[in-house]
């Protein structure tokens, strides 16, 4: 570690285009808000500046990983900004100076307390998440079933694991069962990255002790979607102690996650164990005759609500319950399109009618993967796709992978270092490399475009 490093220094470039790292902190918080900058970005310090990157500086290994899978692409976007010819970020991990003692000696009783209005004031059970309004159907009919057994004998299955695809009612269950426990139990309900959240703030303020008393003295410890302590070693620690602690005293666990136990990546393997230990039931997508149970519901609510009818006939329910393919909460969000669009224009829609409506939303329903974008890219350019995840730098692969690391950017939700990992652990500056590569020749290069364009196209088709 280079001793000269101070935590507040700058470095000062010798180019004229020298970097204000005032001013760009400034911009972060703008851009990111107070409370992101203030957990994650206010400690980033500018150690060195050259031409076309930058080498900052981050307290912990796990302060980096964050900020790089979560905020480096608008990072990276912001600096440029203010120095045009930035195109890469290095983080180097510099230990912070230990904080005066003095400032961290507060009130215990004030700390607690602060974690407890925080937890109230971002996770409060909603009333209507609730089991009377959870509508039923093969698809979900299991995992329903046992989160109402939960409420009635506690800890015969511990812990409860429910796992399924996004808006497929997890939460939803989750909540219910917060509701119907909290009048005679000790509720946290909490989702997984509000926990991490808290965790650091702890770590960050040296109050781990509060921090492990007020989460393990609940009775009923229900936390949504789990797999985001994905890769972070300290926080699956901390999870990991905290899990056995409220086991150990009796309490009930509720998890919920987009896969199963077994399925988590980068998850220590002892606490995959744990999670698999109880009871673990899945919610699959739903069938035709949820998806038009869910539409008429949701109809009579509208009209319930807004003391307005609605008009929409059989052929269209069907209609939109047939074409939705995707999840609960898009079918929602499609119906409301219909409705809004119904109400705008005061008419009876027909079939006809809404595939004029929805051509867009059904046309990009379809789910794409890192793993299909590879597939369709090789075969589109008619290489092999172990040829095209390969070290070798020839233009015949390297051009096809970098087209296929800058789709999976553009059309999945996946992180920059997640797709590295995709491509043979790549670095995720291989990513970033690609994506501006290949935005750039497809703004230059006609036939550049034209291939991007068929390949989506190949993509969205399938």
């Amino acid at each position: 570690m280079d001793k000269n490093i101070k935590k507040q220094s700058v470095y000062i470039s010798e180019e004229e285009n020298t970097l204000r790292w005032e001013e760009v902190q400034n911009s972060f918080k703008k851009t990111f808000g107070n409370e992101i900058y203030s957990s994650w970005l206010q400690k980033i310090t500018l150690i060195k500046e050259f031409n076309d990157y930058l080498i900052l500086a981050v307290p912990t290994r796990f302060f980096r990983d964050w900020i790089v899978s979560r905020y480096l692409d608008k990072i990276l976007e912001q600096v440029k900004s203010f120095k045009l010819s930035l195109n890469r970020i290095e983080f180097k991990i510099v230990e912070e100076n230990k904080q005066n003692q003095d400032i961290l000696k507060i009130n215990e009783l004030s700390r607690i307390t602060e974690i407890k209005d925080s937890i109230l004031n971002y996770n409060r059970l909603n009333p209507n998440l609730n089991f009377d309004n959870f509508i039923q159907g093969k698809s979900n009919d299991i995992a329903l079933s046992y989160s109402k057994k939960v409420c009635e004998q506690t800890s015969r299955y511990n812990p409860l694991y429910i796992c399924g695809g996004v808006g497929l009612g997890k939460t939803h269950l989750l909540n219910a069962i917060g509701l119907e426990m909290q009048n005679e139990n000790n509720v946290m309900f909490i989702s997984a990255e509000r926990f991490m959240y808290h965790f650091i703030k702890s770590i960050k303020k040296n109050d781990m002790v509060n921090f492990k008393d007020f989460f393990r003295k609940s009775s009923i410890f229900i936390i949504d979607d789990i797999q985001f302590i994905s890769g972070k070693e300290s926080l699956q620690e901390e999870f990991f102690h905290t899990f056995n602690s409220l086991m150990d005293k009796g309490s009930q666990i509720i998890i919920s996650s987009d896969r199963s136990p077994s399925k988590l990546e980068r998850v220590q393997d002892r606490l995959k164990s744990r999670l698999s230990g109880g009871l673990v039931v899945d919610i699959d997508a739903p069938d035709l005759e949820l998806k038009i149970k869910i539409i008429k519901k949701k109809i009579e609510e509208i009209q319930n609500q807004f003391k307005e009818s609605i008009s929409l006939n059989e052929e269209v329910i069907n209609f939109i319950a047939t074409e939705s393919k995707t999840n609960i909460r898009e079918l929602i969000g499609v119906l409301n399109r219909v409705i809004a669009f119904s109400r705008v224009h005061n008419k009876h829609l027909n079939i006809s009618d809404c595939k004029n409506i929805l051509k867009d939303v059904f046309n990009q329903s379809k789910v794409i993967t890192v793993d299909k974008i590879q597939n369709v890219v090789s075969n589109f350019f008619n290489i092999a796709l172990s040829e095209m995840l390969s070290q070798r730098r020839s233009r015949p692969l390297a051009r096809p992978r970098q087209i296929a690391m800058y789709l999976a950017k553009k059309m999945t939700t996946r992180s920059l270092p997640e797709i590295g990992r995709r491509f043979a652990n790549r670095d995720h500056t291989t990513v970033i490399h690609a994506v501006k590569t290949i935005s750039r020749l497809s703004e230059q290069d006609d036939e550049m475009k034209k291939n991007i364009n068929q390949i989506k196209s190949l993509l969205l088709e399938q």
